[in-house]
């Protein structure tokens, strides 16, 4: 039967429109993928100043967030001020994270004998709270920038040491003999196998890390530190202005979403074929 005979016309005409159904349903679930994070966040400050106005709660205890815009127009020139010094803090403090952490993470996860000596050491120290820490930090290099910044190193480093670790690890030791029997060296194999294998684990730790890394810029500028949110906070809130202490708690979360966002750009850009199998999942998912 000729393929353009009436009888294949219906069969054919059928199939194409489930494949627009499904190109449509995908486009749909993106977009709505995309607006979801705008549509909560925007519901949630709606929600916040409606109970706050028709309980008349006192801004002393829960400001509306229209008094925290009104907080952020005031104050914008020392909260852009003391932002960006928190920013520079988080950021040299992850950067330093992110290289001694990955060196750390290549050397456990390709040695046993570092894996099972360093880890309880690691653990060991990552279970110690960090604002115990800030007092020694402020002993050894004085009040200022610098314990802030070593701070978000130590509580951003242990995320990206033991994801490292683990991706280079769990390389399966059939694939490790067999790349040995064709001659492969250490060297080459966590070069070429066990780093690839491990950038997802990688990149799953700098999402965790970066959040991580502005608690600890927080914490040693609310202890030690003469600049910063962490200040600027503990400054409002030593003159009750608490529009304020939540005006500098929103801009850290701003600077936290849009670095997690970068991290996971670079991500996507990086390992994206990792993400494969669940993009072409999602799309079947919209099309059923």
């Amino acid at each position: 039967m000729p393929l353009d005979s009436p009888a294949t016309k219906p069969a054919a005409t059928a199939a194409q429109l489930r494949v627009e159904a499904m190109a449509a349903a995908a486009r749909r679930r993106r977009r709505l993928q995309a607006a979801l994070p705008w549509i909560i966040i925007v519901g949630t400050f709606v929600v916040w100043e409606v109970v706050c106005q028709a309980f008349q709660i006192p801004q002393f205890i829960l400001p509306a967030p229209s008094a925290i815009a009104a907080s952020m127009w005031k104050w914008w020139l020392p909260l852009l001020d003391n932002s960006w010094q928190t920013l520079m803090t988080t950021l040299i403090g992850f950067a330093l994270a992110i290289v001694f952490g990955l060196l750390l993470g290549v050397a456990i996860g390709s040695s046993t004998l570092l894996y099972h000596g360093l880890y309880p050491l690691l653990i060991a120290f990552n279970s110690v709270p960090k604002v115990a820490v800030v007092p020694i930090l402020v002993i050894w290099f004085g009040i200022g920038t610098v314990p802030a910044v070593i701070t978000a190193f130590l509580i951003s480093f242990f995320p990206i040491v033991v994801n490292v670790a683990t991706g280079i690890a769990t390389v399966e030791p059939e694939l490790r003999d067999v790349l040995r029997a064709l001659g492969a060296k250490p060297t080459d194999i966590i070069r070429k196998v066990g780093l690839p294998r491990a950038m997802p684990y990688f990149f799953a730790s700098l999402k965790i890390a970066i959040t991580v890394a502005f608690v600890g810029s927080i914490i040693a500028e609310t202890v030690a530190a003469n600049k910063g949110i962490g200040h600027l906070m503990m400054l409002a809130s030593s003159r009750f202005d608490v529009p304020l202490v939540f005006a500098g708690l929103i801009i850290t979360g701003v600077m936290g979403v849009i670095m997690y966002v970068v991290a996971v750009a670079i991500e996507n850009r990086t390992t994206g074929w990792a993400m494969r199998g669940q993009d072409s999942g999602q799309v079947a998912v919209a099309g059923v």
